[in-house]
């Protein structure tokens, strides 16, 4: 890996964006390593964990890149591709974020499940400054997380919001001076759940509109599982 580093431990997979002169920018090389990363995460379903190295998450996209792309690029839907492909992972991921998170960067986070910020964190998405659009999961991402009103004001308003803009929000789960440490303490809360009640969970909570039946489907599955039965004896015996 040339432009991300990965520590693979046996309950979750953290990757640093480590391309920090550039302001951990997102290029082609970096979009490559970041599948060979779900891919790995498929194959094995483990909490990820993103961050950047040094004083930013991501600063958005190459704009190097950016500008010599094309209208067939654009329909390859490169960096979407990756952000939805995060997005479908099946057990929780994390986006821990210092400094700028713009552009891709930002739609990197808003991929995520739970995204925890330092007080220098900024995400915006200044992509109409550049003559195009934020085309890689804003649009229909962050009205979910932020509400249609503030999603506006970033897309169409060119707004910035600051670390206790997203926290009010709702963008963030909360503000710390070091998010990677706050990160792993929620992996660790997460990986001691059931990972098959996780999977089916986010599957529901990601699923579009109203599905009662769906989620009467997956308790029914839950309910036969021997690790519910497991779980709920371990939990009476030590209350009684």
């Amino acid at each position: 890996m040339n432009t991300i580093a990965v520590e693979q431990l046996s309950d979750r997979v953290v990757v640093t964006l480590d391309r920090e002169k550039q302001r951990n920018a997102i290029d082609a090389e970096m979009i490559a390593e970041l599948h060979e990363v779900c891919a790995l995460i498929e194959q094995d379903p483990r909490v990820l964990i993103l961050t950047g190295k040094g004083d930013h998450f991501a600063g958005g996209a190459d704009i190097n890149q950016l500008r010599a792309r094309t209208r067939d690029d654009a329909l390859r839907g490169i960096n979407r591709n990756l952000f939805d492909r995060i997005a479908a992972l099946p057990l929780p991921t994390i986006a821990a974020i210092k400094g700028y998170a713009l552009g891709g960067g930002a739609e990197l986070s808003y991929a995520c499940d739970i995204r925890i910020a330092s007080a220098t964190a900024v995400f915006g998405n200044p992509e109409p400054g550049l003559g195009i659009m934020a085309a890689a999961g804003a649009s229909y991402r962050l009205p979910e997380l932020v509400g249609v009103s503030v999603a506006k004001q970033v897309l169409l308003g060119g707004r910035m919001l600051d670390a206790d803009a997203a926290l009010r929000s709702g963008l963030i789960l909360e503000i710390t001076e070091d998010p990677l440490s706050a990160a792993q303490k929620v992996a660790d809360r997460i990986v001691k759940q059931s990972p098959l009640a996780l999977k089916l969970t986010k599957k529901i909570l990601d699923a579009p509109g109203s599905h009662p039946w769906a989620d009467d489907i997956a308790q029914a599955v839950l309910f036969e599982t021997e690790d519910k039965r497991r779980r709920m004896t371990a939990f009476l015996e030590k209350t009684t």
